[in-house]
């Protein structure tokens, strides 16, 4: 590989992974220093920081005033779980899948909630289920944007305003980044660690009254674990929603979340966010309509996530081998980058189709994506001529 020049432009941030995700641009631990840590978080000032996170999301995503929003524990996960445990069963549910996170929504509603009324709405890597197939009286349970596939919906149409079931979506390489029309989302479930650079093991749950009815007048007939309880003698706890946590939070990365959160007003709020990530896959969308040997996961321009983008090798010779071999393609295209120091953690997700994936959420700068668009070239090139030199 070393025979091939290398391109003259580097990174400046060579962090592209799908979550955690890169940090805001000028982070330094010094945004930190007001981190009330050796302090409860049912402290005075722990609540304030915790309620301050609540305001601020609702400012930055424009949230209705009528939802409510709750930090909640294990990131994104807990949050889906949360909702699943607690709202599913009291009828029938649509479970809407394209990708390995949806899927896994899928195994937990038949296998360990084990509900008997269940449709599989899903589709392959690449493409969206057929929407118009949801029957939108049942629950339905679907993810906005397919962290593993690259695939999002367009847009909320396919949702009706007077559905009679709840609408559960898991948002989270979504919200911050692409607009959540929230009078069709009766759940949604992100982690701060995606588009905004948070750390880890953090959720937020946001509920709009429609979820918080079915809490006050449904009991699942299953048992609930503390960690997922959202009711308390038959009504919301409403404390979770003013930053009495059901756990122990790190307060440390509370005011990590806090300084995302000013990072993203002092940008422009959404709009400035969703306009840094969608000029970010701009960046990498010229790049593969230029070239012959990459194309994106997804078919349809529409349903291309700005975020998490996933991209096939689509070379003649390359697209010919076995899957193990253009996985073991991919893995040395994903070696190569890391080892000459411009792009860390850009494989594909085990589950998915061999490939790329690289992350063009809000925090990521264009330069950066940009500079690396010509060492894509250089790893394909390099690996391809390794490839034809072992045969």
């Amino acid at each position: 590989m070393s025979t091939l020049p290398t391109p003259d432009n580097r990174p400046a941030n060579t962090h592209f992974s799908s979550g955690p995700c890169t940090k805001r641009p000028g982070w330094s631990l010094d945004a930190l220093a007001d981190a009330p840590l050796g302090r409860s978080h049912r402290s005075s000032i722990g609540k304030a920081k915790l309620a301050e996170a609540i305001d601020l999301t609702r400012e930055v995503l424009q949230v209705p005033d009528d939802y409510r929003i709750g930090i909640v524990p294990a990131s994104d996960t807990g949050a889906v779980e949360m909702a699943l445990w607690s709202l599913l069963g009291e009828r029938g549910v649509d479970m809407v899948a394209w990708e390995s996170f949806g899927a896994g929504w899928v195994t937990d509603v038949v296998k360990q909630l084990k509900l008997d009324d269940v449709r599989r709405i899903e589709a392959d890597y690449g493409d969206l289920p057929d929407l118009g197939s949801i029957d939108f009286d049942r629950d339905v349970v679907f993810t906005w944007n397919g962290t593993t596939s690259g695939v999002r919906v367009p847009d909320g149409n396919f949702i009706p305003a007077n559905r009679a079931g709840l609408t559960i979506c898991d948002a989270t390489s979504a919200a911050f980044a692409q607009r959540l029309p929230f009078d069709k989302l009766d759940v949604v479930t992100f982690s701060w660690q995606k588009v905004l650079g948070g750390e880890g093991a953090h959720g937020v749950i946001i509920l709009s009254p429609r979820a918080v009815e079915r809490l006050e007048s449904y009991t699942p007939a299953w048992p609930l674990p503390k960690i997922f309880r959202l009711t308390k003698g038959g009504k919301l706890i409403e404390g979770i929603f003013r930053g009495e946590t059901i756990n122990t939070p790190s307060m440390l990365c509370v005011e990590d979340y806090l300084d995302a959160l000013n990072w993203a007003k002092s940008i422009g709020g959404l709009d400035g966010l969703v306009d840094r990530a969608n000029a970010n896959f701009a960046v990498i969308d010229e790049f593969v309509r230029k070239s012959d040997w990459i194309d994106h996961l997804a078919k349809v321009p529409a349903t291309r996530s700005n975020t998490s983008v996933c991209l096939s090798i689509v070379d003649p010779e390359i697209a010919a081998l076995g899957a193990a071999e253009q996985a073991a393609f991919a893995k040395g295209m994903v070696s190569s980058l890391a080892k000459q120091g411009v792009a860390h953690d850009v494989g594909h997700y085990r589950d998915a189709p061999p490939g790329l994936r690289i992350w063009a959420g809000a925090t990521v700068e264009a330069s950066d994506l940009e500079a690396l668009m010509p060492w894509l070239d250089w790893a394909f090139q390099a690996q391809k001529a390794s490839l034809q030199a072992a045969a």
